[in-house]
């Protein structure tokens, strides 16, 4: 990329989202509630969770969402598109929770993995989510900045984007060469194995180390902000360190958005789901939904695979071998640094197929996340369906009307899997029961998309609206014509290209090179 701009800009944005809209300057800020496409129904009206009357979601879970066998997606999505998701979800949404787990799911007794002895008193603990009280009902909040603005590479707010730079030559701190800097300082960070915080990463968002793709992200795009400052400071020697920051972090953002909006989506929901861009539109309101934040984009929990593949230049596995998704929680830190390193991980999921969009969830996330069964683990599904009900999501029939599409009156219409429709009859009554997240997966895709039409629907929106409403959005930032007008020929190759030794790779990251299932490693 060339850097073709004089700094100072004419503008930066805020770092928690604040005055972006400048008639609405709270909008998408950071503490801010989460805006309503489709009204809550709590089962009182104001905050009970939804669903009362619902099967309890571990039932749900292991009838609708078991999975034995690897389904992997239809339109050859690679595992960067998980990874995509979930690097761009930290960058929009961060809903807080409480400390006491006053919504846990009650396990049924003699479930097989958290329940193996009988006892009927096992729990998934789940904790509500924070709330305020608006118009005399529960809305939860974001605690990220609800703009694509690269917060998670930054920070959503100046302390948290302080103790990330190092305030010389505009860069950000590293904790050896090419390595995010380790949290010496105590800022908050998730790690349910409480353990040395100061041996975890620190980056923009506090679920940095979640797993080796995403902490790999994190790392690219670290490195990418300090080789633009580089080449900034040497072709502006008189430049301060906060213009060159400013001027490398207004680019990656801007290489953030250009990457989700021209090659994850397209791919994702296909070339047209997405009105062309007509310019900035002050009146949007971009605000993120809670649907899209609570269920729709929770979508990624079903494209995980149960491995992340380590691969070499040459195409062989790394001496270190490929790594089971549940061995690798919360380790990022120690297995990128004595490990390989990042190439290989990225390697890796430009290679192989990501999971089919769809009901079945692998195991690692099932019943192993973040530990086994009694020993912390978690079921990611039941977690999901309980948070819906907690944010007072309606039926999954409210949703499609909302979206303008009719209501489906019989399990059969959402899905032609027999294996699908008698699982949700087995735990539902009616589709007007089902909570919007389960029947976002079961849906039938759309044969352009890895998705079914109704999440395509609220993915659109939500992402329309995002650009649409955003003042700084590269297209229309003065700034980012000047500072890198090449920047609509920029993809994720070339950032990984810039910032690796990888040089063995395909052009359009999205889509898998090898359009064969790999031997799973990791087969319970």
């Amino acid at each position: 990329m060339n850097i073709t701009a004089r700094v100072p800009l004419t503008s930066v944005r805020s770092y928690d989202g604040a005055n972006n809209n400048l008639a609405k300057p709270a909008m998408n800020k950071a503490g801010e509630t989460y805006s309503r496409a489709v009204q809550p129904a709590y089962t009182d009206s104001f905050e009970s969770l939804a669903g009362a009357d619902r099967a309890n979601p571990r039932t749900i879970s292991n009838a609708v969402c078991a999975q034995s066998e690897l389904t992997t997606d239809e339109h050859q999505l690679s595992a960067f598109s998980w990874t995509w998701g979930q690097f761009l979800d930290h960058d929009m949404v961060l809903t807080p929770s409480g400390e006491r787990p006053d919504i846990s799911v009650k396990v049924p007794a003699g479930d097989p993995h958290f329940d193996p002895r009988g006892g009927g008193k096992a729990i998934i603990p789940v904790a509500r989510s924070l709330g305020k009280y608006v118009s005399g009902q529960r809305e939860q909040y974001n605690n990220a900045s609800g703009w694509i603005d690269a917060s998670m590479v930054y920070g959503a707010s100046p302390e948290r984007a302080a103790a990330i730079r190092s305030f010389e030559g505009g860069k950000l701190k590293e904790s050896q060469p090419g390595y995010l800097p380790y949290n010496v300082d105590g800022l908050d960070n998730e790690d349910p194995f409480r353990g040395d915080p100061t041996r975890l990463f620190l980056a923009g968002d506090r679920r940095a180390n979640e797993n080796l793709a995403l902490a790999s992200m994190q790392t690219l795009f670290m490195r990418e902000h300090n080789r633009l400052a580089g080449e900034l400071a040497q072709k502006y020697p008189g430049a301060s360190d906060e213009e060159i920051y400013q001027s490398a972090r207004k680019v990656v953002g801007a290489q953030i958005q250009k990457i989700t909006f021209d090659e994850f989506l397209p791919s994702l929901l296909g070339k047209d789901a997405l009105p062309a861009y007509e310019g900035y539109k002050p009146d949007t309101d971009a605000g993120i939904h809670n649907i899209f934040a609570s269920a729709a984009f929770r979508m990624g929990h079903s494209q995980v695979s149960r491995a992340i593949r380590r691969i070499e230049e040459n195409g062989d596995e790394t001496q270190h071998g490929h790594l089971c998704l549940r061995a690798g929680y919360h380790q990022a830190s120690e297995r990128l640094i004595s490990e390989g390193g990042v190439d290989p991980v990225l390697r890796g999921l430009s290679e192989y197929l990501q999971e089919k969009t769809d009901t079945r969830i692998i195991d690692d996330l099932r019943n192993f996340l973040f530990g086994a069964p009694g020993h912390g683990g978690l079921d990611l599904a039941s977690v999901n369906i309980q948070r819906g009900r907690d944010h007072g999501l309606p039926s999954f029939n409210a949703v499609r009307e909302a979206y303008g599409l009719e209501p489906v009156s019989d399990f059969s219409q959402l899905s032609d899997e027999k294996a699908v429709v008698d699982a949700l009859k087995s735990v539902y009554k009616s589709p007007d029961e089902l909570d919007p997240w389960v029947g976002f997966l079961a849906e039938k895709h759309d044969a352009d998309a890895s998705v079914g039409p109704t999440l395509k629907k609220v993915l659109a929106d939500q992402f329309t609206r995002l650009r649409d409403g955003d003042r700084f959005f590269y297209k229309n930032d003065p700034d980012i014509q000047a500072l890198a007008p090449d920047i609509d020929n920029t993809r994720l190759v070339d950032i990984i290209k810039r910032n690796t030794d990888i040089v063995n790779i395909q052009d359009d990251l999205f889509i898998a090179r090898d359009d064969e299932p790999f031997d799973d490693p990791c087969r319970s």
